[in-house]
């Protein structure tokens, strides 16, 4: 029964985080809409990207995530539209959302400001009878949970111009949590316990083959230690990207993208741990395959990677 506990109560630690911080992997430097809904529409064109990320190789039931994201512009780009599908699997625990999101652009200075709100739902469930009993009589213990449906709400604001960006956001503004005596989660409306993502970067050419963007992501939660992500990424010829992202003291990360041309772009990254899970873990491995639906000459922005 002692492992029994020990196993759920490792399981459950996403499910205790679901309504308060919001987990950020290296998606959103290739992607900003997953952390940003401002962001739909402002590569100036349909686009879909695809992602696999698999964290911390080598531990058994760790997290396996798929995204599939798709925004375009509308009405003269004022409107931008987006959609993000998240398949994410820990342990026994799957989770699946569903998310849209829109942003109006309005013209500020030298720049655009964007405003966007999301909305979607999360659809999960636990299926405990996939764990091993060593212990007679825990088996009882292992029922599969009810499919749950939790609804999800984000805002942000996005402001770039051709050199710079930035943009803050609320990953959740509805937060949850599960309740187990009743089975099943509870919604709470509670802005003192929001977080906040700020994310800001800029862009120098080096020359006219090269380009060097720095820039860096703080995760803001109440009562949390404050989280930030350094990054910086060379840019060379406007078609290889190469680029690492710090991370807090616990991981470093590489990342390489190629444009296979102005329409098709593969990315890797690469993660790896300073913390205890480098003797566990042979690091993240994460994968990007992104198609644009129309040919363009210049980029409405050089910072959108």
């Amino acid at each position: 029964m002692k492992t029994i506990i020990k196993v759920v109560f490792f399981l459950l630690i996403p499910g205790g985080l679901f309504g308060q911080l919001t987990p950020v992997t290296n998606q959103y430097i290739l992607n900003p809409l997953t952390i940003n809904p401002a962001y739909a529409g402002n590569r100036g064109a349909l686009n879909i990207a695809a992602f696999y990320r698999r964290q911390w190789v080598g531990i058994p039931g760790a997290p396996e995530t798929m995204t599939l994201a798709l925004d375009a512009p509308i009405l003269d780009s004022k409107l931008g539209l987006g959609f993000i599908i998240t398949n994410d699997k820990i342990g026994v625990t799957k989770e699946t959302s569903f998310s849209t999101c829109y942003a109006y652009k309005i013209g500020m200075g030298e720049g655009n400001l964007s405003l966007g709100l999301g909305a979607g739902v999360t659809i999960t469930n636990t299926a405990w009878s996939d764990l091993s009993v060593h212990d007679p009589g825990d088996e009882y213990y292992l029922l599969n949970s009810s499919v749950f449906v939790v609804p999800d709400f984000r805002f942000g604001v996005y402001y770039y111009n051709q050199n710079y960006f930035i943009g803050l956001s609320i990953p959740k503004l509805l937060g949850n949590k599960f309740d187990f005596n009743k089975d099943k989660y509870t919604l709470k409306f509670n802005p003192g316990q929001y977080n906040y993502l700020l994310n800001t970067g800029y862009i120098f050419s080096l020359s006219p083959k090269l380009k060097f963007s720095p820039s860096i992501l703080v995760t803001i939660s109440p009562g949390e230690k404050l989280l930030y992500d350094i990054n910086a990424h060379f840019i060379l010829f406007d078609r290889v990207w190469l680029g690492a992202t710090y991370r807090n003291n616990s991981s470093f990360a590489g990342l390489l993208q190629f444009a296979v041309n102005n329409q098709l772009r593969l990315a890797y990254t690469y993660d790896y741990d300073f913390n205890e899970l480098r003797r566990y873990s042979n690091g993240s491995h994460e994968i990007m395959i992104r198609y644009e639906f129309r040919y363009k000459i210049n980029i409405v922005n050089p910072l959108i990677f």
